[in-house]
């Protein structure tokens, strides 16, 4: 890892920019904002992405893997929850759909677009990327098994009308998540840890022959524990600030979505995008390292926590929330999620892609995001 790990000065951007994006939270939160302030918001907004991109890179240098991407991956989505609970208490009726399109959303990306650029990054890198099919597989089949239960079948229970869950139901879906995901997490950090280790056969070539591998050319000493520390509470700040700014300028981005004719889907979609960001440059960065297992830690760690923390907190929220909760998919949306089940699983299962592989998740991505605009 390249990126520098020594403590910053309290005048360092990592430093000032998340606490500057937080001071714009407070001040433009519940405000309507005039188009100046919207594009402030915005440029802090990708300030903090930055910045937390960072300070978990920092984190992760301490404690290793798989713990660093779940650092991530778990900050992001109790913070994206908070927002979709928020936007779902304000919003009323036309929010009901709002917990479905944003974890479809990031499932899609994850799945498609962090894998996908992480496979094509890692390819031209190598011609080849290597991972583990081990654990990648073991999440793959905790994000499909979350996905069918808590965004398909909705569509086809009976209890009640529409693509909704009684109350028992939901229930069941919400203990049903949180049991997988503890399992998962007990299976990634300390039952089969191994099997999400980075597979680094470049690099054990280089070394065999007596030559420097090439991420260990500047590659720096981890971090001090008060530096680490320093650095998690610096992420908070910043995830604080990511979801909080886009929030903010959630307003805007719905006006705007609703003057260009579009679905109402779309601004989860949008907001996906957003509180992904940090995820997905993580990912990449990795995968430069030739860390493809890092970047699948990532992209399936961020799409099981996103359905296995929503759901309950959904759950819960339902009993003061008003209005229907409306959690099954569509014929199209459903189509979609299928194919990139069975896409992935040819993708994970031999251990190594292409640039093809690659191509094909960010195409199904593309046909996401096409076919959110113009269902």
């Amino acid at each position: 890892m390249r990126t520098k790990m020594s403590n910053s000065p309290l005048t360092d951007w990592t430093v000032v920019v998340p606490v500057v994006a937080l001071v714009a939270l407070v001040f433009s939160w519940g405000r309507d904002l005039p188009p100046v302030a919207v594009a402030l918001v915005a440029l802090c907004l990708g300030g903090a992405v930055l910045a937390a991109v960072h300070h978990a890179e920092v984190v992760a240098h301490r404690v290793g893997e798989p713990f660093g991407s779940l650092v991530l991956a778990v900050a992001v989505t109790v913070i994206e929850v908070a927002l979709i609970v928020t936007l779902m208490a304000d919003g009323g009726d036309k929010t009901a759909s709002l917990a479905r399109d944003t974890v479809f959303a990031a499932v899609m990306i994850t799945c498609n677009g962090i894998v996908g650029l992480s496979l094509l990054v890692g390819a031209l890198r190598n011609r080849v990327a290597v991972f583990n099919a081990e654990g990648s597989g073991t999440a793959l089949a905790t994000v499909a098994t979350l996905a069918t239960l808590s965004l398909v079948l909705p569509t086809f229970t009976t209890s009640k009308p529409g693509p909704e869950f009684s109350t028992a139901q939901l229930a069941f879906a919400a203990v049903a998540s949180l049991c997988l995901y503890g399992v998962f997490i007990t299976v990634q950090t300390v039952r089969h840890r191994d099997y999400f280790l980075p597979v680094d056969s470049t690099a054990d070539r280089h070394r065999a022959a007596g030559h420097p591998a090439p991420e260990d050319e500047g590659h720096a000493a981890p971090p001090t524990a008060r530096a680490a520390l320093t650095s998690l509470g610096l992420l908070l700040v910043a995830l604080v600030a990511v979801v909080g700014n886009a929030k903010a300028v959630s307003p805007t981005i719905e006006a705007g979505v609703a003057r260009a004719g579009l679905p109402h889907a779309v601004v989860g979609v949008i907001i996906a995008l957003l509180v992904l960001a940090p995820e997905t440059l993580a990912a990449v960065r990795a995968a430069r390292l030739d860390r493809v297992q890092t970047s699948l830690n990532l992209a399936y760690g961020s799409a099981i926590a996103s359905i296995g923390l929503t759901i309950p907190a959904i759950a819960l929220a339902s009993v003061w929330l008003s209005g229907p909760l409306l959690l099954g998919l569509g014929p199209v949306h459903m189509v979609l999620l299928a194919l990139t089940v069975v896409v992935s699983v040819l993708t994970i299962a031999p251990g190594r892609a292409t640039l093809l592989q690659g191509g094909v998740h960010l195409v199904l991505l593309a046909a996401y995001l096409f076919l959110a605009v113009s269902p």
